[in-house]
């Protein structure tokens, strides 16, 4: 089992110091053995950890600070909100950031929810099924962007007269696609996704087997895809380890691969937390099998 580190605390202090505290974290996560480091792609900061007004850091101009600070860590968004970017130019900012750091980048995708910052910023908001629809079509123009197809995409949220990503990324980003919403979060994941991330940690293993009819709808093996689940609150490995170390090897038993710990606004030193990560909960948790 492997650790993936979420990183959503931007209130260390003054504002000189976001960039050394979010550089501080990367770089303790990657030296302690944990195999992601990600961000939230919020405008604002999350209303149920913090308030809006709260520091918030835009996400991918974060993440090529990151690269140039780290070597070997996988970065990413957890997740992007398709309402966020055009999908022809997401696909050209996870390019770029896939080059800039050698190929260690995935490409997290959602249908977006949280509407205040959209209202906010003059972005549009559509209904959700409407978003839904983005969503797929944001997955179909990336996977042409990232292929020999140069051509038009024509769908019905988007146009794209050409579809050219020059130069390729090093390596086709994995695509991950977060949530948990049984009609259509779970059918995108079988169709489309590497990477599954579930935030449904008490009811993992009814959505687990949603996932596999779906697979099953479209001939998919669903071992093809990689699953890792969201532990926020209720579960930190480090107020009770053992605790946390059982409930990995439940997961396990259901195909989990990986954990993303989210260190919350309210930790006063988020690096020396993920630096306790790495000496008191990594270790173990790579013996999980």
């Amino acid at each position: 089992m492997e650790l993936g580190v979420h990183f959503i605390d931007f209130r260390p202090g003054a504002p000189e110091q976001l960039g050394p505290t979010l550089a501080a974290a990367a770089i303790a996560a990657e030296e302690g053995g944990a195999s992601m480091f990600t961000l939230a792609d919020h405008y604002f900061q999350m209303e149920l950890v913090g308030e809006a007004t709260d520091p918030f850091l835009e996400g991918y101009t974060s993440m090529g600070f990151l690269a140039a600070q780290t070597k070997s860590i996988m970065l990413g968004m957890l997740v992007t909100g398709v309402t966020y970017r055009y999908p022809g130019l997401l696909a050209k900012i996870v390019t770029t950031l896939d080059l800039l750091s050698q190929g260690r980048v995935f490409l997290g995708l959602g249908a977006a929810w949280y509407e205040r910052e959209h209202r906010a910023l003059g972005v549009p908001y559509p209904p959700i099924a409407q978003r839904f629809e983005m969503l797929e079509e944001t997955l179909q123009i990336c996977g042409q962007m990232w292929s020999d197809d140069n051509g038009p995409y024509a769908g019905k949220h988007y146009q794209l007269a050409e579809t050219i990503c020059a130069p390729q990324p090093i390596e086709r980003p994995p695509i991950l696609i977060g949530g948990d919403g049984e009609k259509q979060t779970l059918r995108l994941v079988a169709q489309y996704a590497d990477i599954w991330n579930s935030m449904s940690r008490d009811t993992l293993e009814r959505k687990c087997d949603v996932l596999r009819r779906h697979c099953e709808d479209i001939g998919r093996d669903p071992a093809t895809i990689r699953k890792t689940l969201a532990i926020g609150p209720g579960l930190d490995p480090l107020e009770d380890t053992d605790r946390f170390l059982r409930a990995a090897e439940h997961y396990a038993d259901l195909g989990v691969e990986m954990l993303n710990i989210t260190v919350r606004p309210d930790n006063p030193d988020p690096v020396g937390y993920i630096k306790r990560l790495g000496d008191e909960v990594i270790p173990k948790l790579w013996e999980v099998a």
